[in-house]
């Protein structure tokens, strides 16, 4: 399940016409505005493939295979991100709620959000739009 790598990009420098361009709809919207796709729709849901899950925005590694879980969320699920960050955390009031957001550091695009429920050895799940990764299988 090969999904094309974007060109990076410092985000700083592509306009909302640009982002809409190079992604897709449904990318954009989750990537640029924090939508969240429907559950159990996601291409990555069911991936059991070994490899790297990258940001679909900007190529940016953020995943690895080996810390992908089933969490039956709807949503694919990871108990961390890959060594040296590729992700941030910010706080998330919208919806009424309070939560834990999760943005890819390179391109500050909306990956989903982080919950303390997940499994040893970290006790987090990552929460991810499948549609808001891309995947390299590993060679």
């Amino acid at each position: 399940m090969e999904t094309e790598r974007p060109i990076p990009a410092d985000p700083s420098t592509l306009s909302d016409a640009q982002w809409r361009e190079r992604l897709s709809p449904e990318a954009y919207k989750v990537l640029r505005h924090a939508a969240t796709e429907r559950p159990y729709t996601g291409t990555l849901l069911d991936n059991k493939e070994t490899g790297m899950y990258h940001c679909a925005g900007c190529g940016a590694p953020l995943f690895s295979s080996e810390t992908k879980f089933d969490s039956g969320c709807g949503w694919p699920s990871f108990y961390a991100p890959v060594e040296g960050e590729g992700v941030v955390n910010r706080l998330d009031t919208s919806h009424g709620m309070i939560r834990t957001e999760v943005i890819c550091k390179s391109c500050g695009g909306h990956l989903g959000h982080v919950f303390e429920d997940g499994p040893e050895p970290t006790g987090l799940r990552y929460c991810i739009n499948s549609v808001a990764l891309g995947f390299d299988p590993a060679s």
